[in-house]
């Protein structure tokens, strides 16, 4: 148990379930979750706050996922948080697209297990 830091994290999501189900799972670890429902209110809090990671649902609403992690990497103040997107799009294309042409840090399938989760957390931060 050595270096029991806290880690903040924003989770960009449009189901307050699945902003409270990972809240959860990740309060027992020692991070600290913030949830913004929808894209702009996630790009808005994290220029406000930037966190140490960003969990990304690509399907919402307001602000398609792939426009907010654009955003997030041209701005100069967030490009460097590491961004782990979460989503149903679980087609192999999609995966292909995020990690090789998007360059996000890590894709997650929902659903998705909790260990599962915490793992690409971990490894996405000690990199």
């Amino acid at each position: 148990m050595a270096n029991e830091t806290t880690r903040t994290v924003v989770y960009i999501e449009d189901d307050p379930e699945m902003i409270d189900l990972v809240a959860l799972i990740l309060n027992r670890r020692n991070f600290i979750v913030k949830g913004a429902h929808g894209g702009k209110a996630g790009l808005d809090l994290v220029q406000k706050e930037p966190p140490d990671l960003i969990l990304l649902d690509l399907m919402m609403p307001d602000v398609d996922g792939w426009d907010v992690y654009q955003q997030l990497k041209t701005n100069e103040a967030t490009r460097s948080i590491p961004i782990i997107v979460i989503t149903a799009k679980a087609q192999p294309i999609d995966r292909v697209l995020g990690l090789s042409i998007a360059k996000v840090d890590a894709y997650i399938s929902k659903p998705f297990r909790p260990q599962e989760l915490i793992e690409c957390i971990e490894q996405v931060l000690n990199q």
